[in-house]
């Protein structure tokens, strides 16, 4: 069955519609954030890692000086493309990457950026470890995970909604990974095993999602994350039905027309 190993699959029409749904409907208003607590340091090379379809990218080509030099990179090549079609303002280097062991040398960094992708880490301590390594002493590691799942309430109400459909079986990968990683203590002591001294700063923020249908966010999330793996897995011909049960679940809760529910992150700044 569907499991952490493809948990970090983002292939096939995933991207488009990953891009295309679930970037404005839950990442556009951290990508914001992120950049802007960048904004105030003095930098001339920042990396992004698991940069996916290029939300944050796209934000800090827009904000940062020109003379900043950009580096994004993911470990799915297929989400650097969509994010390449995308495109940027200025010149970015796009670049396949695995955040386990990252292909560049020591101190190259002022900043390390990553939204949402340390929850699908193997190994968080490691990658930590690796990010520290690149940075340049005094650079500024800055990273942001979802809270748990019942804080964010259009993926909780997908997962719950398809619990009818796979009773004996549901599909977990919205709580198991994207919302498996909100415990501070676990995120500190993480950070500390690879090899950050300073105490972090988590900043928990909360903002609305928003979209014109129920059928919206049934879709980003059904059909554009790995989520679509899981039901897939179980039965591929199902995946229009699970689509439909997750948009009456939202409608029920939400409202028939326009909806707007609450979401919520930790954003966790550490100094090298």
């Amino acid at each position: 069955m569907a499991g952490p190993d493809t948990d970090k699959v983002f292939s096939g029409s995933i991207p488009k519609l990953y891009d295309t749904h679930l970037v404005p409907l839950i990442f556009e208003p951290y990508a914001a954030d992120l950049v802007n607590r960048l904004r105030p340091r003095s930098l001339s090379r920042v990396l992004e890692i698991a940069a996916g379809t290029g939300v944050v990218t796209r934000a800090l080509a827009s904000v940062l000086p020109e003379s900043v030099s950009i580096v994004a990179t993911d470990l799915n090549q297929a989400m650097l493309d969509q994010a390449s079609v995308v495109g940027t303002k200025r010149a970015v280097e796009w670049r396949q990457a695995d955040a386990m062991q990252l292909p560049f040398r020591d101190g190259t960094f002022d900043a390390v950026v990553c939204q949402f992708g340390v929850m699908f880490l193997p190994e968080k301590s490691k990658a930590f470890s690796e990010a520290r390594r690149v940075l340049r002493p005094g650079g500024v590691f800055i990273f942001n995970v979802w809270d748990r799942i019942e804080e964010n309430e259009f993926a909780d109400t997908v997962t719950s909604a398809l619990e009818s459909l796979f009773p004996r079986d549901p599909p977990r990968f919205m709580a198991r990974t994207p919302h498996g990683y909100h415990d501070h203590r676990i995120i500190e002591r993480d950070l500390a095993d690879g090899g950050f001294i300073a105490s972090p700063r988590i900043d928990t923020v909360a903002a609305r999602s928003r979209a014109t249908s129920s059928r919206v966010p049934a879709i980003a999330y059904c059909q554009g994350t790995p989520l679509r793996n899981e039901i897939e897995t179980r039965d591929a011909a199902r995946l229009g039905e699970a689509t439909d049960i997750a948009a009456e679940a939202i409608g029920k809760r939400f409202g028939r027309g326009a909806v707007d529910g609450k979401i919520q992150a930790h954003i966790v700044t550490i100094e090298s």
